[in-house]
């Protein structure tokens, strides 16, 4: 098992705590991004870096995980890509995606995508708070320890 991460959207903190996790549990933590990233030198953390473009790196995700693989993303086609090909996804904000709620989330943010579409002002999502931060490291903790 190892962990994927569509690093061009997830906020720093949040790689912070993955970092420290792969270097705890010895599980390879690879960040995919279409820019060069700094990270701390590590055995348990690497990067690919992919070519700029729409969804290339989700793309590049998808190819590599295998079932059983965690994927840390906000994307949630992505998200559900990674559960179809028998992976997990967890999101910056501490939801870990199943395969029971994954079709729902994905109806809603097409139907929000359609609002949008229509000029309809939606909003954006409130930044990530404390609790969000802290959901994240309980449920990345609890799926390690279950998983890893």
């Amino acid at each position: 098992m190892q962990i994927w991460v569509d690093a061009d959207a997830c906020p720093v903190v949040i790689k912070e705590i993955l970092y420290r996790a792969a270097n705890r549990t010895e599980i390879l933590v690879t960040l995919v991004a279409n820019q060069a990233l700094s990270v701390p030198r590590s055995d348990f953390i690497k990067t690919v870096r992919v070519p700029s473009g729409f969804d290339v790196a989700d793309n590049e995700i998808v190819k590599r995980v295998v079932e059983g693989d965690l994927v840390i993303t906000s994307d949630i086609p992505l998200a559900a890509e990674v559960i179809e090909k028998g992976g997990h996804a967890l999101n910056p904000r501490g939801e870990l995606y199943s395969a029971s709620s994954i079709k729902s989330i994905l109806n809603m943010r097409d139907f929000m995508d359609t609002l949008r579409s229509s000029g309809v002002q939606t909003g954006g999502p409130p930044p990530l708070s404390q609790s969000d931060r802290q959901a994240f490291a309980n449920h990345l903790d609890t799926f390690l320890t279950r998983n890893g």
